[in-house]
């Protein structure tokens, strides 16, 4: 049978019918992998985003916003909790306070927030940028915290807590590195981190359906102001989607979380049309930061001879094919996000879903896999 109608078929059935079907290739393939995670109820929904050589050559929606109301996923518009691919969004703007002089890669931190604790060792904005300064990451339900914190305030988490080894010496992945470098970044700038960020960042790239999570008063300065894209400010607030968590009975609705302390590692919400459009930003040169500054962002680290596979916010590496890419893959509670560009094959990948961890990354390389091939667009 040929595999488009094959294919076809499998859309409008209530069980797989193709199997492993080898005939497939490409956009086809891809666009039946999707639908079988929704189909296997492997995910409640999921948005992708593809752009290859400066075109949107695959933008689709699969599954629900919302499982009760049956709302359908829109990648232009469905809002999703994009995790830690808030990381590379705030290395972008540290990289402009950076071009900027108000900040140095190779300050110590103390430089900016001398109020913090002394620990053992001096730490630099290069090393918690890079994970290196031995901050120590997320014990107990910390991960799921529901307080109403300003990005100070969100210090006192962990502030106490010694450096977990000598800075330099090891890498160790974490949220709170980033909490810290956004509050340096606000004593250096005199302006809320929400702010710089979307000034610097968001609205010169045309991210306008990028957000900050819902404000509350006791914030105070750093609640949300006029010029920042919030949740709270959001007209169709329907066009958020919901956040789920999985679990053996199925899917249930996500524990309530405020993000907005550690908003530069984790706490953004966007669309995959937004986030692709912030990595073709890249390919396109139209980040405004100077290429040798920007290298060391996307250049990964190394400690004691061994690569860590990061740069300065970004993930840096290569696919299993020797393929090289930047980006962010991203895991918070309600929210999944897959973020990568190819600067070789001019590829742009945005996936995001509305559902904490559903262990489903290899199925997502399967489809990321598939825009490699020379084959019809479907």
């Amino acid at each position: 049978m040929n595999p488009i109608i094959s294919y076809i078929k499998n859309v409008f059935a209530a069980k797989r019918v193709l199997g492993e079907d080898r005939n497939l290739t490409g956009m086809v393939k891809a666009d039946y992998l999707l639908q079988r995670l929704i189909l296997e109820k492997k995910v409640p929904g999921i948005s992708i985003s593809v752009i290859k050589e400066g075109k949107t050559v695959f933008e689709k929606g699969y599954g629900y916003a919302d499982l009760e109301s049956k709302r359908l996923i829109d990648p232009k518009t469905s809002i999703f909790r994009i995790a830690s691919v808030s990381k590379p969004i705030a290395a972008t703007a540290l990289a402009h306070m950076v071009q900027e002089g108000k900040l140095s890669l190779d300050e110590s931190f103390y430089t900016y927030v001398p109020d913090y604790p002394k620990k053992k060792w001096d730490f630099t904005i290069r090393q918690l940028a890079g994970h290196t300064a031995g901050i120590r990451a997320y014990k107990g339900k910390e991960y799921g915290l529901n307080q109403p914190l300003t990005i100070p305030k969100g210090l006192e988490i962990f502030k106490l807590d010694p450096l977990v080894y000598e800075p330099g010496t090891d890498y160790l992945y974490n949220s709170f590195d980033w909490v810290m470098i956004a509050a340096a970044m606000q004593r250096a700038s005199g302006i809320p981190f929400e702010e710089y960020v979307q000034k610097k960042v968001l609205n010169p790239l045309g991210m306008l359906n990028t957000y900050t999570p819902i404000g509350h008063p006791e914030r105070g300065q750093n609640e949300t102001g006029n010029n920042v894209n919030s949740i709270a400010k959001l007209k169709h607030q329907d066009l958020v989607t919901t956040f789920y968590t999985k679990d053996r009975a199925g899917f249930r609705k996500a524990i309530p979380v405020d993000n907005f302390y550690k908003l530069a590692g984790g706490g953004y919400l966007s669309t995959t049309t937004d986030i692709a459009k912030f990595g073709q930003a890249f390919l396109d040169k139209k980040v405004m930061v100077d290429e040798g500054l920007l290298s060391q962002f996307l250049t990964a680290q190394s400690v004691q001879g061994n690569s860590t596979f990061y740069g300065l916010g970004w993930q840096v590496s290569e696919d299993v094919r020797g393929r090289t890419f930047f980006g962010h893959v991203g895991n918070g509670v309600g929210g999944y996000a897959n973020f990568f560009v190819y600067p070789g094959q001019q590829l742009v990948f945005s996936i995001l879903i509305n559902c904490t961890d559903p262990k489903i990354q290899q199925e997502l390389d399967a489809v990321i896999a598939c825009f490699f091939e020379n084959a019809p667009s479907a």
